[in-house]
């Protein structure tokens, strides 16, 4: 993986193509990432065809507008605190989970992520850690760092994505103890 791939944009050459993959899994959200030098639109499958043209013409807008207006190295992610501890963490958990892949550029904690537990954006190597993870047992938050450094490697929640995070011992209980905080943090459970 390269740290800035080529794309339309900073070449001056248009827009590069776009690649529109539905998904039967996804319900609501669209996504959009920029991946050697194509665009990829991620829609619910169910969307119709007037729907997909204006998400995709929204989100090309959108990506368009962040790499024509916004340089590459540009801190502009909301991340804070320092991340040099954060970033020699991900190196080594890319060394012994995901063979050296994955890694950021950039890791940090934000206070703005309050229905995600982290957030990655792969055309930029990046990884926002929500601050609720701060204070929650080690193993969890790095299976959610290795999560979102899997999703540098592999942007969808596909089997070549899930088989990324297998050698992490501790997925399957990391997931459940995360789904047990959503669950205790939407319903006010607090602990004693």
């Amino acid at each position: 993986m390269t740290a800035a791939p080529a794309d339309g944009w900073s070449r001056g050459t248009g827009n590069p193509p776009v690649e529109v993959r539905r998904s039967a899994r996804r319900r609501r959200t669209v996504s959009a990432d920029l991946r050697d030098g194509v665009v990829i639109v991620s829609i619910p499958a169910h969307f119709s065809a007037a729907q997909e043209r204006e998400w995709v013409h929204r989100m090309v807008s959108k990506l368009q507008s962040k790499h024509s207006q916004t340089p590459r190295h540009a801190d502009g992610d909301g991340t804070t605190g320092p991340t040099d501890e954060l970033l020699q963490r991900a190196a080594g958990l890319s060394r012994e989970y995901l063979q050296g892949r994955g890694q950021p550029l950039k890791i940090g904690w934000v206070r703005n992520q309050n229905s995600r537990w982290a957030s990655a954006t792969p055309s930029r190597r990046t990884i926002r850690l929500s601050h609720k993870l701060q204070g929650m047992p080690d193993w969890v938050v790095d299976y959610v760092i290795l999560h979102e450094m899997a999703h540098l490697i592999e942007p969808s929640h596909n089997r070549s994505f899930w088989r990324l995070l297998e050698a992490y011992p501790q997925t399957e209980t990391a997931k459940a103890f995360l789904a047990g905080a959503a669950f205790a943090a939407n319903h006010g459970l607090v602990g004693r």
